[in-house]
């Protein structure tokens, strides 16, 4: 009995020898992976086709984190729940025209973010910047925007002038999808005004940058205070996607935190069918793209 007893001991130890062996292999290789993952570069994979034919739905992209700055995790890993993240410095700013992968800030009249979800646009504006949408044609601080060289319009014509979509970003403005703002990008430092009249286009941003906003009578407060004006906190961009007809961007949730922005994609390395199950896989195999394998993110 004691001898049964001492072999069951010695292969406990030895199981555990072994258990600790892997974990002293693994955990530097998880290591090492999370930081590429995180500070380096990543995969992304095109959900939708918001970007036509800049991208399309099913291509998995190589983003580039480097060069905005890498950041640690937004939420613990395996899970939705949403952690403090710091940033790296990057290589050099977003840049006007730059195709930008980010978290998404939730809809428009959210103020918690959702579980996170990161979404492909291009990013048309930045801090400061004034944007505004004249029949189709995009200008920024006045200037016009070329369409970018993939991207393409769904309907044969724009909508008019005075149809308002009251889904839009901000509320209440008379705004549409081609007839657009100005509105100008939010700035850190930027001091906006505030009134009973305008509250309700800002409020929301209000509570996202972590203040409470409320009315007592005509009066605005921010923080239980009296405020006639506030302070931006955070700088901003404003995105669209080039598949302006069949996109949901800044026009309609709003604007983007820099912070937020965690890369810009670089090439197409896979690209298959995305409504083709892997319970499929001779369809899936049969629907590999490869023309677009290699193609490079402009």
């Amino acid at each position: 009995m004691a001898r049964r007893h001492l072999c069951v001991t010695k292969t406990a130890s030895v199981f555990a020898r072994q258990v600790l062996q892997f974990l002293k292999d693994i955990v530097p290789v998880l290591v090492c992976v999370l930081a590429v993952q995180s500070f380096v570069m990543a995969a992304f994979e095109v959900p939708t086709g918001s970007m036509k034919d800049t991208v399309q739905p099913g291509d998995r992209l190589l983003v580039n984190k480097f060069v905005y700055g890498g950041t640690t995790p937004y939420a613990i890993p395996m899970t939705s729940i949403r952690i403090p993240h710091l940033r790296a410095p990057g290589w050099r700013d977003v840049r006007r025209g730059d195709v930008i992968v980010f978290d998404w800030p939730g809809r428009r009249d959210d103020v918690e973010k959702p579980r996170q979800v990161f979404y492909l646009k291009r990013c048309i504006a930045l801090p400061g910047d004034t944007v505004r949408i004249a029949r189709r044609d995009v200008y920024v601080n006045g200037a016009k925007q070329a369409l970018p060289l993939r991207g393409k319009y769904m309907r044969p014509d724009p909508l008019p002038e005075g149809y308002v979509n009251p889904d839009l970003f901000p509320p209440l403005a008379d705004f549409n999808e081609d007839n657009y703002g100005p509105v100008t990008v939010p700035k850190k430092g930027t001091l906006i005004n505030l009134s009973r009249d305008n509250l309700p286009a800002w409020a929301v941003f209000i509570r996202r940058e972590g203040h409470a906003v409320s009315l007592d009578g005509d009066m605005v407060l921010v923080d239980g205070r009296p405020a006639r004006r506030y302070k931006v906190e955070k700088d901003y961009v404003f995105a669209m996607g080039d598949n302006r007809d069949d996109s949901l961007d800044s026009r309609f949730w709003g604007f983007v935190p820099t912070e937020d922005v965690v890369g810009t994609p670089m090439f197409v390395f896979w690209a298959w069918a995305p409504d083709i199950p892997l319970t499929r896989p001779i369809d899936k195999l049969r629907s590999i793209n490869f023309k677009r394998i290699g193609t490079v993110i402009r």
